[in-house]
């Protein structure tokens, strides 16, 4: 049985492998990442991957594994993948290499990640006995074990089928080489049916299982065929090689690209009617050293937008959204890192405010939803129409509402101040980690603290966080140790499991997680200041302001999502 009170780092300090000066300054490192401590140490150079598994070998006295041994190689057809889905291994680097009864020994870095074995004991219902590696030797056996499981989001579809017969072809077709087909020849493949078949069954595929993107990307000997589903991506079974280059060449057909262009990167779109629903396509091509990779991005147009109220405000949060929106003048911001929902937060207030009243304006790069009764521009800086051109001119269209995709220099920031200042309701977003940033970041890039804090009104930052699968979320009672570290309330806990209505990963759709920060009088006077953010940030706790971590701990606890879910998209801050 492992210690709880073992910690790596003195681990190998007691081994002599390190020097407490040393894992001070690897501590201080890992404390700005999502790393572990010993990923840390390996990268900065003061230890390597053999002795961190050696240190954890003597002192934990357990067994360690190679690759090149054959150790993890585990026997396929077992059920092994089952009970550990690939998510699973991968999130917390771990491989299943047999079970026995209630036994099941599991190859992993970290043996003392007291979470992640609490979680795989409960999620596999066995007694796990550990087996240490190294970084290199266990993604190779992953990818080695879960090669062909990974087809699971496929299994047993048409397009499984489609992948299967694009082998046939090819070796049927063995004396064509892709890499040096002629123009026409390459415009008749992509234009066969098996090859217009296999890539309206990608698409439609990724359609039915709700992914955002598809990546098509190209290696030596093979493509990798990967869908974006709720934020997370999974490898689907991929097409032969020797398609590469039709299946290419059939997408930037649909999207009127230049195939014959294949050394520069490409943007183009299309559209499709699947299931009386129309979807938008925005595709992105880029050359790589193995061929061009291929990015498509679906964007679903819904017959009715979301509504604030179904987006995961808590009632206080929504109640303070609302009134903002509904302002005459002001600054609104939204902030997170990219697919964090800011879009889809931003067209719901629009959505919520918009009457024949009151005229709305939007300026964005691209337009992704079709508003009606809304007046919206696409950005196009080759014929000079950027977000600051395109707000002077707004400016003299008699606006109520404006809307600014980004605010990404001074002049944008200038104007969007100056329209707030003259009457005007202003939407915008601003990239930071949390709503005091994005103050402190508009003072960074050139505007005077007392024009922002007589014109922002309200900074909403948030994130979006995978829901559990309600037919199979698993409840369990959280550690007495993580319990008093999060301050954790509630009885029991939920955590992903995995089922046929998810697909296997545990999860369905996701939810908003929002810091909605009102600036009252307290707060404008420090931003006035010119305050730094972990001051505002100190001010804004006092003022009530609800931070992220804590909004997605209350939907921690009331089981909407899981910790570790929570855990990886949400920093905590700690004294």
């Amino acid at each position: 049985m492992l210690k709880v009170t073992d910690k790596l780092g003195e681990m190998l300090v007691n081994a002599g492998l390190l020097g407490r000066e040393q894992l001070a300054k690897a501590l201080d490192v890992q404390r700005g990442t999502r790393k572990r401590l010993g990923e840390t140490l390996v990268e900065l150079g003061l230890v390597s991957d053999l002795d961190v598994v050696t240190a954890l070998t003597k002192q934990l006295g357990i067994p360690s594994a190679t690759f090149a041994s054959g150790l993890l190689s585990p026997p396929k057809g077992e059920g092994l993948e089952k009970l550990v889905p690939e998510e699973f291994a991968r999130q917390y680097s771990v491989l299943p290499l047999s079970r026995h009864l209630n036994s099941l020994t599991l190859a992993c870095l970290n043996p003392l990640d007291i979470i992640a074995m609490d979680n795989l004991s409960r999620l596999t219902g066995c007694e796990i006995n550990p087996v240490v590696t190294t970084k290199s030797d266990l993604e190779r056996a992953i990818d080695a074990f879960y090669s062909g499981s990974a087809t699971m989001l496929a299994s047993g579809s048409m397009l499984r089928d489609a992948v299967n017969k694009s082998y046939q072809m090819m070796e049927d077709d063995a004396a064509d080489d892709p890499d040096h087909l002629s123009l026409d020849r390459l415009k008749q493949a992509a234009e066969e049916a098996p090859v217009v078949r296999l890539v309206d069954l990608i698409i439609r595929e990724a359609i039915k299982r709700r992914a955002s993107d598809i990546h098509v990307e190209p290696f030596q000997d093979t493509i990798k065929l990967r869908y974006r589903i709720d934020g997370v991506l999974y490898e689907i079974a991929p097409p032969a090689k020797g398609l590469q280059a039709a299946i290419v060449s059939r997408i930037k057909i649909l999207c009127k690209l230049d195939i014959a262009q294949k050394r520069l990167p490409q943007d183009g779109a299309f559209s499709m009617e699947l299931e009386e629903l129309g979807v938008d396509f925005r595709v992105s091509t880029i050359p790589t050293i193995y061929g061009e990779k291929v990015v498509i991005r679906i964007l679903r147009k819904s017959p009715e937008l979301l509504q604030l109220k179904q987006l995961g405000f808590s009632p206080k949060e929504l109640e303070a959204f609302q009134r903002a929106i509904r302002d005459p003048y002001g600054l609104i911001l939204l902030t997170g890192p990219t697919g964090s929902g800011k879009t889809t937060t931003l067209y719901a207030a629009l959505n919520e405010i918009r009457t024949s009243a009151k005229n709305l304006l939007t300026i964005e790069d691209p337009v992704e939803y079709r508003l009606l009764g809304v007046n919206q521009m696409q950005i196009k800086p080759s014929i000079g129409l950027t977000f600051a051109t395109g707000l002077r001119a707004f400016l003299r269209q008699d606006p109520d509402v404006i809307m600014v995709g980004e605010v990404r220099d001074q002049e944008t920031a200038e104007i969007c101040v100056r329209a707030a200042l003259t009457g005007h309701l202003v939407f915008s977003t601003v990239h930071t980690n949390d709503a005091p940033s994005a103050v402190t970041r508009m003072i960074d890039i050139g505007l005077p603290s007392y024009l922002i804090s007589s014109t922002i009104s309200l900074v909403c930052a948030q994130r979006l966080l995978r829901k559990l699968c309600e037919h199979c979320r698993e409840a369990y009672e959280p550690l007495p140790e993580i319990r008093r570290q999060l301050g954790i309330t509630a009885e029991l806990l939920y955590r992903a499991k995995g089922c046929e209505h998810c697909t296997q990963t545990g999860y369905q759709g996701r939810i908003g997680v929002y810091e909605v920060m009102s600036l009252n009088k307290e707060l404008r006077n420090l931003v006035a200041q010119g305050v730094p953010a972990h001051v505002l940030r100190e001010g804004a706790v006092q003022a009530g302001v609800v931070t992220l971590w804590d909004a997605g701990m209350k939907k921690v606890q009331a089981g909407v999502t899981s910790l570790e879910e929570l855990q990886g998209v949400v920093l905590l801050e700690r004294e």
